[in-house]
């Protein structure tokens, strides 16, 4: 099973990914709210998979995606997004994202993006 740091600013949506992950037996290491965070974070766990939201206040999911994958290339991120947010999940896969969510989460699809993004 796999450590996971989970990313968003919204408390309720950590709260809900963390406990999907949980129930399939993986470890949530560390919780962002931010990207600045969400680097500071992935560099003091190196965890193996990171749930990143793309829209948050002081750096962006894909500003951070860029930023992790820059400092660790092997990293491997999920995007997560709202409904609508077709442009910025292209720009995320293209920054280096292996994969994405929709909100509101589907602890099927979530389950199947992870298993998919660890191989």
């Amino acid at each position: 099973m796999a450590n996971v740091l989970v990313v968003d600013d919204a408390k309720f949506m950590r709260l809900t990914i963390r406990n999907i992950l949980t129930k399939a037996n993986h470890t949530v290491v560390g919780e962002a709210e931010n990207g600045r965070e969400a680097v500071s974070l992935y560099r003091d766990f190196q965890p193996d998979l990171v749930t990143m939201d793309i829209t948050m206040p002081e750096m962006n999911g894909i500003d951070a995606v860029h930023e992790i994958l820059r400092q660790f290339p092997k990293a491997k991120i999920i995007m997560c997004s709202a409904m609508g947010q077709q442009r910025l999940i292209v720009e995320a896969i293209e920054a280096g994202a292996k994969d994405f969510i929709v909100k509101p989460f589907d602890e099927s699809r979530v389950l199947e993006a992870v298993k998919r993004v660890l191989g």
